[in-house]
């Protein structure tokens, strides 16, 4: 079942954003009952680990929350629920996608404090394109009336790959947040992701919502490029042997052994999502080009 409007393909570029060759969303699979955010940056940068964080802190304030990984690795929530997950693609394949004969249950499982989790999954590498995966997912969700009954939606991006396809988590997400470390590859993919929002803003209502600095001593980088182009930090996570430790123990940082070091990253993720409830005016950012980039950034 295909999960976007059949148009004519000079009416789907004006739908979704100039240049862009992606269909638009169907109306009838926005996601319309929860706040919605999708979490993007350069691949390795720690984005599960933020999210899956996240998640735990939207719960530990009372939010229902429901974290769909996109990656067919299916590793987003491995430390809410302590296990790999079958994706929604492979339980699709066993019922030779009659989704009408699955249950929730073979999809979606309980993690850390009842955060839900989904794992969307992906193609077979170079043969489909993630924006059907992810399409399929939601669809799969509202057709259980599973997203009725959350309060927060957590989109886990593979990478910082930006095509039609991995944006489409965008196409739902009021908020795009941006992981990223303080070095010169890892702001290079978020310039690459800031475009690709704002592609996607002109159609949808997903804004830029702000920068999460991760696995970083410092962020004077972050900062210089933030001030460019009209982005703000939302949150600072330095390089700590916990959060490592963590992913080792197949635990959020909810579930550590407690330590003074430990309680202030915790309070960070809690005032992250505190924050990201809350919404507050997007950013209106304006990526640069990758020269005046590669000239901006390093030291004097």
């Amino acid at each position: 079942m295909n999960s976007v409007i059949d148009l004519p393909a000079s009416m789907r570029r004006r739908l979704d954003g100039e240049g862009s060759v992606q269909v638009g969303l169907d109306p009838s699979d926005r996601i319309d009952t929860a706040k919605v955010f999708a979490i993007y940056g350069k691949g390795g940068i720690g984005k599960s680990t933020t999210s899956s964080n996240l998640s735990a802190a939207f719960s530990r304030l009372g939010k229902r929350v429901l974290q769909i990984g996109c990656d067919p690795k299916h590793d987003s929530t491995f430390t809410l629920t302590k296990k790999m997950l079958p994706t929604v693609i492979d339980v699709l394949e066993t019922v030779d996608f009659h989704a009408e004969a699955l249950r929730p249950e073979d999809f979606m499982f309980e993690g850390y404090n009842g955060v839900m989790c989904v794992e969307a999954g992906g193609p077979p590498a170079g043969t489909g394109c993630g924006g059907y995966v992810v399409g399929q997912t939601v669809k799969l969700l509202k057709e259980h009336h599973l997203l009725e009954d959350t309060d927060v939606v957590i989109f886990d991006v593979l990478g910082d790959v930006v095509c039609g396809g991995f944006a489409a988590p965008l196409q739902h997400a009021e908020r795009a947040m941006i992981v990223t470390a303080n070095d010169f590859d890892s702001i290079f993919a978020m310039n690459r992701i800031v475009q690709a929002i704002g592609a996607k803003a002109k159609n949808y209502k997903v804004r830029l919502g702000g920068v999460i600095a991760n696995r970083s001593a410092a962020t004077d980088q972050i900062d210089r490029y933030n001030e460019r182009i009209g982005l703000k930090l939302s949150a600072h996570f330095p390089d700590l042997d916990v959060i490592r430790r963590s992913r080792l123990k197949k635990s959020t940082l909810f579930e550590m052994e407690p330590s003074p070091e430990l309680e202030r990253v915790q309070q960070e993720y809690l005032r992250l999502a505190a924050s990201m409830w809350l919404g507050g005016e997007p950013c209106s950012a304006v990526p640069m080009k990758d020269r005046d980039l590669f000239d901006l950034l390093g030291y004097d």
